[in-house]
């Protein structure tokens, strides 16, 4: 992991097209299908808006809500996971995260249980025009159905639901979860394509017809991104970024591509976002090898032995961020760096958001 305002580069050939969203995360299957049906007691539970609430064997709590944003007619579902111990006074930091293309409230759950172990709340938020409904019907309507859920209408309605959700959960309407979240540590997250959601969330903007079309929502104070993708098209990254000056996290690896019949995205493109990113405030890891998918539930990908600690890494340095940007502990980045230095392409020079800027290396 690199920390600082410095560039990187990845020796691979570029290649780019017009549609750069599209297919943004073709391997994010988030790998789990959603429960069929709804009990009664379910039912009840969201007509009061509290959701249905289940707990792991770890005591993590569980909680599915099926909201609709009457506002514009939108279905938003969202998944809640609740840590089993909080103090009694005590509030949470929560992490709003946001699926890749295909994906579900229920990817991502290596993520959810490694942040409820550790105290900390996340809110897995569905896009229901760029979910696991894009993979369903006539297989040759397929590339059509991406190309509409990669267009910038969904993009831009992709970040309303997560502030829409975010709304919810923080309302009392929620159940008890609002007054426990500590809303001084509210933090957007996601992967491929909801990666750039994240990045929507904390003040990405494209200039279309001479205005600025941007969903910013000044509650989040730091944002992780992996595997972000390139962001409408865009060539000049730097407009579409300047307005993102929380501290970020850029998770990639080495073999982080996108490649499918008619559309290429090198994992260079992962680490232009990290560039283009103005504040020093910012921090990167690149793992060896793997593939844009190990990032998802999904097993094997990326390799037998790499994925799972990739997973395991991955889950560990969001916590260390949080401990730098929140709780001033400097040293979490590096303790984290000791650990994982096998098998990171690029290592950190220093501490993410305080002291001198080191300059990042090529990554090989």
């Amino acid at each position: 992991m690199q920390t600082g305002s410095g560039s990187v580069s990845v020796a691979a050939s570029r290649q780019r097209i017009s549609a750069a969203l599209l297919a943004l995360a073709l391997t994010a299957l988030s790998g789990t299908a959603q429960a069929q049906g709804k009990s009664q007691a379910r039912a009840q539970g969201e007509a009061q808006g509290q959701g249905h609430a289940s707990s792991d064997a770890a005591g993590i709590r569980i909680v599915d809500f099926d909201w609709i944003d009457a506002a514009r007619g939108r279905a938003v579902p969202a998944r809640l996971h609740w840590p089993a111990e909080i103090g009694a006074n005590a509030r949470v930091p929560l992490v709003v995260f946001s699926h890749g293309m295909g994906g579900s409230r229920r990817g991502y759950s290596y993520l959810a249980r490694a942040f409820a172990l550790r105290g900390v709340a996340s809110l897995h938020v569905q896009h229901v025009g760029s979910d696991r409904s894009v993979w369903a019907g006539n297989p040759f309507a397929l590339v059509q159905r991406l190309q509409t859920a990669a267009q910038e209408s969904e993009a831009l309605a992709r970040g309303k639901d997560i502030r829409f959700a975010l709304d919810r959960v923080l309302s009392q309407e929620a159940g008890p979860y609002a007054a426990r979240i500590d809303r001084r540590r509210i933090v957007a997250a996601g992967h491929s394509y909801g990666a750039n959601t994240a990045l929507v969330a904390v003040g990405a903007g494209v200039i279309r017809d001479g205005r600025r079309l941007e969903a910013k929502d000044p509650r989040f104070s730091a944002a992780i991104l992996i595997s972000s993708p390139p962001f409408y098209g865009e060539k000049q990254l730097a407009p579409v970024l300047e307005n993102v000056s929380v501290p970020t996290l850029h998770v990639t690896a080495t073999e982080d591509v996108i490649q499918i019949p008619g559309y290429y995205s090198p994992a260079a493109d992962r680490l232009a976002i990290y560039n283009a990113i103005g504040t020093p405030r910012k921090a990167i890891a690149v793992f060896q090898g793997g593939s844009h998918s190990m990032f998802t539930d999904r097993a094997v990908t990326g390799g037998v032995e790499l994925n799972p600690m990739v997973k395991a890494a991955t889950a560990e340095l969001a916590l260390a961020f949080l401990g730098a940007v929140y709780d001033g502990d400097r040293a979490s980045m590096s303790r984290w760096n000791d650990k994982w230095k096998p098998i990171l392409a690029l290592a950190p020079g220093v501490s993410p958001l305080a002291g001198p800027v080191a300059r990042a290396g090529a990554v090989r």
